[in-house]
């Protein structure tokens, strides 16, 4: 067969016609042909269909990356499958093919978006069965979209015209989903059976931090904990024998360490031999220098390098780390999860700084050479500011005269048409490219982009809307420009699955089917010439 399409085509086909004589005059009715349309049109039965099929391109891509850094993945983070589903028709329409284009899965987005308490810091606190009814609800959402643009396709088959090329090389929407699992839920076997679900939704890759669970904090503020390396290796364990248990071979583990921007433990790990990896963190505690006889009782007590030291404790029992060890933490950790099983790497920045991310991953890849990044290009950065302070920075040192600006107070628009500002959007335009190729970063994302999206739709549409626009600030502002850009939901029946229930119908009751598509369709008035128009107000009586 000329690809899968096809053969999954004339598979299903053959396979229902088998039936059929099997089941003799009882299958009158079924239509073989249908039948197939249908089935090819549902490539992916389940949600572990779809996590081999993600998996392997996920490790291609890894593959290729390793050869030509050129060749990094970036992906969006989505809070609803239609979300997904309009992302990856868009990525279709405008750059023909998925490829490289993932999706992200945001655990803050499912806190602040989708959990039944209602909106909630990105601190673990949301339903952690709301995690995977995501992942589910995305892929159904993406399925829908194959389905349609298929069912699209055999129509115009039907109607004579020469598509069966589009048919047979049918791209999916399905793309590989990096689903975030926080810091587990609780011990290590809470964290393999929400994996498994997960898994089961479809998710191809687990993105995991070494923070504790019940104390856990987005990455992007201040009070977080961490845990010893052998409590975050017994997670990456569990993960890996739930891909493993479920047959999914290629599952992909993204360690994520939030060692940079955290300063305390909750737990001092037991040293069994010396410079081993509890060795190791310990030697991270800040602790001060006392005597037998300064020990108070019940004290937490350290020997080091044949004296006695108290770890700083503070009043909530979490210890503290030294000052300045953060980076050192960090590559430790990194290393650490390379060595046990992780397949790439998440670190949680302070800033949008190649340099400062590039000096980190070097240390790593000079003990594991091929290690990669999943970096989180954070909308809870400033990046308008932090690239003006860093073009402002270079300009400096190459002499520029910089008395037209004020270091203090960079995000003033009248800096929008500068120097200043044309460096720094530069700089942002290129970060994915030269992090990719200087930091080791193989995949970027944006964590919450709908998030802000929608606020920011939302703004700007009520503020004309409730105004003296009215209607217009709908007409001009969206649906003109749904039709103008050919965005797919202006046709939002069909986008829900209309015209492809409609023709399920006619398969499974004939003529008889009541159908909603019709003269009577306003859809109807979106086709392209005014003459459609012109029929549809003939039909409802409309004089013009």
């Amino acid at each position: 067969m000329k690809n899968l399409a096809q053969s999954n085509y004339q598979s299903a086909l053959q396979t229902v016609k088998t039936l059929k004589e099997k089941h003799g005059k009882t299958w009158n009715t079924i239509n073989p042909e249908n039948a197939a349309r249908m089935a090819t049109q549902n490539r992916f039965k389940t949600g572990l269909d779809i996590a081999k099929y993600t998996a392997a391109i996920m490790r291609k891509d890894m593959a290729e990356y390793d050869t030509n850094p050129s060749k990094y993945t970036q992906s969006l983070g989505c809070w609803h499958g239609f979300v997904a589903q309009q992302k990856m028709i868009a990525v279709k329409k405008h750059h023909k093919t998925t490829n490289k284009k993932y999706l992200y899965l945001s655990g803050w987005m499912v806190a602040a978006l989708r959990s039944e308490f209602g909106p909630l810091p990105d601190q673990s606190m949301h339903e952690k069965t709301a995690v995977p009814a995501l992942i589910k609800e995305i892929y159904d959402f993406l399925r829908q979209a194959d389905a349609i643009e298929l069912n699209d396709l055999f129509r115009r088959l039907d109607n004579g015209e020469d598509v069966q090329k589009d048919i047979d090389n049918f791209e999916t929407h399905i793309v590989p989903i990096i689903a975030d699992i926080d810091a587990g839920f609780g011990n290590e076997e809470a964290t393999y059976l929400l994996a498994k679900q997960m898994i089961q939704a479809g998710a191809c890759a687990i993105q995991i931090e070494n923070q504790v669970s019940d104390a856990k904090q987005c990455g992007h503020q201040d009070g977080k904990v961490t845990v010893p390396h052998e409590d975050f290796i017994a997670k990456l364990n569990a993960i890996r024998y739930a891909f493993l248990e479920l047959g999914i071979d290629d599952g992909i583990i993204v360690a994520r360490t939030d060692s940079e921007g955290a300063g305390l433990t909750q737990k001092l790990p037991v040293s069994q031999t010396p410079g081993d990896l509890a060795s190791q963190y310990l030697a991270f505690v800040e602790a001060e220098e006392i005597t037998i006889k300064d020990a108070k009782e019940n004290d937490v007590l350290l020997k080091r390098e044949g004296k006695l030291a108290r770890p700083i404790r503070l009043e909530n029992g979490l210890y503290k780390f030294k000052e300045g060890s953060n980076i050192d933490r960090v590559v430790l950790d990194c290393i650490t999860s390379l060595q046990h099983g992780a397949d790439l790497l998440w670190i949680e920045t302070p800033t949008p700084d190649i340099k400062q991310i590039a000096h980190m991953v070097n240390r790593v890849k000079a003990v594991v050479p091929k290690a990669k990044l999943v970096y989180n290009n954070s909308p809870s950065f400033n990046w308008t500011l932090n690239f003006r302070n860093q073009a402002y920075d270079e300009m400096l040192a190459e002499g520029e005269n910089m008395t037209a600006y004020d270091r203090n107070d960079l995000m003033n628009p009248k800096y929008d048409n500068s120097e200043l500002s044309f460096r720094a959007d530069q700089k942002i335009k290129s970060f994915q490219k030269d992090a990719a190729r200087e930091a080791g970063i193989f995949h970027h994302l944006i964590t919450l982009p709908t998030y802000h999206t929608t606020a920011l739709d939302m703004n700007n549409l009520t503020e004309t809307y409730f105004g003296e626009d009215g209607m217009l600030a709908y007409v001009k502002g969206v649906q003109r420009q749904e039709i103008r850009k050919g965005v797919s939901c202006v046709k939002h029946q069909r986008m829900a699955g209309s015209d492809l229930g409609d023709d399920h119908k006619t398969f499974f009751a004939g003529e008889k089917a009541l159908k909603a598509g019709g003269e009577k369709n306003t859809s109807n008035q979106f086709e392209t010439s005014n003459s459609t128009l012109e029929k549809v107000n003939k039909s409802l009586g409309v004089v013009a």
